[in-house]
């Protein structure tokens, strides 16, 4: 039996990651641009904030502010419902939920509104939609069926502190720079930062929550300069399109046990983005660790696991990575 997942107690932050089956690289730019709308469509229908996010050739990256859950007005479901269905959806279920207001059978309209309400302010609901949605449109339109993602998506959960914030955003929206597809975040269109610096507003305001976490509240173009800021100078560490470290200049130092910025670390894979379970200051990951204390061995007798192989500033996480945790791989 697979362990619950681990959540916030109350609204949190969470990395969410998903692979395709087999590893297979099926997101073009068709595939990409097309995930990327299913994405703003159901963030605008759950009230799900998308502060950063990566596309890559056969897997993705998101990250997400899930807000506490809250009573929807019958108005506010039926304009999140026209995002997400068809007209003829949409109007039959604002017809049958007059009829129930104006005989008065509230209690059968609140169950109405459950049958799509439930997948708001949820981040499992939230991912399982985004993957069924892409899957049927990727299996129509490519004359397939059957699973199309490796296994269920992970998700860690981040603290809403700055530093943790800050951290995971710059890794995020490094891909594509790990993966030697562009040298600069903002020459490719489908992570956050590059759809923020074409002109999107969508991830503009992602983006800028971020920044804001971190005490920064300014008008766009100074939250846009500070993050580049922390992408290049404390995040990749380059100076003229060039990574300060090389591939085996990193492995070398990783393996000799050396201790690296972590701004030069998130140029690596680093595990604890991913398998970490949660991430967040050491009182963050007590807090964790004390509510689901039940998935633990009764041997184990702190949560707090801190990073290693860089200077992370404080960070740990739930789960202690033995096993190469920080690699040169993208």
């Amino acid at each position: 039996m697979r362990n619950a997942r681990i959540r916030a107690d109350g609204s949190g932050y969470y990395h969410c990651i998903s692979r395709v089956i087999e590893r297979r690289p099926i997101f073009d730019v068709r595939a990409k641009e097309k995930f990327r709308h299913i994405i703003r469509m159901l963030a605008a229908f759950c009230d799900i904030q998308v502060l950063t996010y990566a596309i890559m050739d056969t897997h993705w990256h998101l990250l997400v502010h899930v807000p506490e859950r809250k009573d929807v007005p019958d108005d506010e479901l039926i304009r999140r419902l026209a995002i997400l269905y068809e007209p003829h959806v949409v109007t039959a279920f604002a017809r049958q939920l007059k009829d129930y207001r104006d005989q008065g059978f509230h209690q059968a309209a609140e169950t109405l509104k459950a049958q799509y309400t439930y997948r708001m302010y949820d981040v499992s609901e939230f991912m399982k939609t985004l993957k069924q949605r892409f899957s049927q449109w990727y299996n129509k339109g490519n004359s397939r069926s059957g699973p199309l993602w490796e296994q269920r998506f992970k998700s860690i959960l981040v603290e809403g502190s700055e530093h943790a914030i800050w951290t995971m955003a710059a890794y995020i929206d490094l891909n594509p720079v790990r993966a030697g597809i562009v040298a600069d975040p903002k020459d490719y269109r489908y992570c956050g930062y590059g759809e923020a610096m074409g002109g999107s507003k969508a991830a503009m305001a992602g983006l800028a929550m971020v920044v804001r976490a971190v005490g920064i509240d300014e008008p766009w173009w100074r939250l846009r300069d500070e993050y580049r800021k922390h992408l290049f100078v404390e995040g990749a560490r380059k100076r003229h399109g060039c990574a300060a470290f090389s591939g085996a200049q990193t492995e070398e130092v990783l393996q000799a046990n050396g201790r690296l910025p972590a701004g030069s670390v998130l140029l690596c894979r680093v595990r604890y983005f991913s398998d970490g379970l949660a991430l967040g200051s050491r009182e963050f990951i007590e807090g964790v660790f004390a509510r689901y204390r039940e998935q633990f061995g009764l041997r184990r007798v702190t949560g707090a696991r801190p990073m290693r192989y860089a200077d992370w500033g404080g960070l740990c996480t739930l789960r202690d990575l033995r096993l190469a945790p920080v690699s040169s791989s993208p």
